[in-house]
């Protein structure tokens, strides 16, 4: 009960490890999508991994397993991934908000996007990461991610392809979330802009790989 208080109250424990920051998440109660969702989604992937990804939410497939990116829109990234040459082990694969939002349509949970309070809000469990993993880069995937990592709006087509530079000294990239992708119906424009994300992809490893 104690902790729940603390982190209601925005106290949050000094924390060295993934998975004493997982725990910690899922104990989160700093505003009210805990209350629906089945569990908190942890960040996942190399303890010291150079290069770090950051979404949006989870979706409902990571909702009920407890990963990022295990849904279609992670089949996406992995392709993608796989396309730029930046293997998947490597790299360190998280979200701006750490619970699922969604709204019922029946049977199914249908997602919906977090609003700049939920955001704020998780923006701490994004900072721990950073803080305990420490990549040189961090790639912002979509609206809402860039939101967090940078800490006010921005438009995906005026900062896409740019390199900004945290005030840790980390460099941050913006691009589409995969999503987007998925909702593409002309296979012609979904094929572009599947090679564009590609590019984006492969940019910045190429940039990292100069500044290693």
């Amino acid at each position: 009960m104690q902790e729940k208080a603390e982190l209601q109250l925005g106290a949050v424990p000094e924390i060295t490890s993934l998975r004493e920051l997982a725990r910690e998440e899922n104990a989160c109660t700093r505003c009210p999508l805990y209350e629906n969702a089945t569990q908190a989604v942890p960040g996942e992937g190399r303890r010291h991994a150079r290069l770090m990804l950051v979404g949006e939410q989870p979706g409902d497939q990571e909702d009920l397993a407890g990963k990022p990116f295990v849904g279609p829109a992670g089949r996406v990234l992995d392709l993608a991934l796989a396309e730029a040459g930046i293997p998947r082990e490597e790299v360190f694969v998280t979200n701006a908000v750490k619970h699922f939002k969604h709204e019922m349509r029946g049977k199914r949970r249908l997602h919906k996007r977090p609003n700049a309070y939920e955001i704020e809000r998780c923006r701490i469990w994004l900072d721990r990461e950073r803080a305990i993993v420490k990549p040189a880069g961090i790639v912002a995937l979509g609206a809402t991610a860039a939101r967090s990592l940078l800490g006010r709006p921005v438009t995906i087509s005026k900062t896409r392809g740019r390199r900004l530079q945290l005030p840790d000294g980390a460099a941050a990239f913006v691009t589409i979330h995969p999503s987007f992708l998925l909702r593409i119906q002309d296979h012609a424009d979904k094929e572009r802009e599947l090679r564009n994300f590609v590019a984006d992809l492969r940019a910045v490893e190429v940039l990292m790989r100069e500044t290693a």
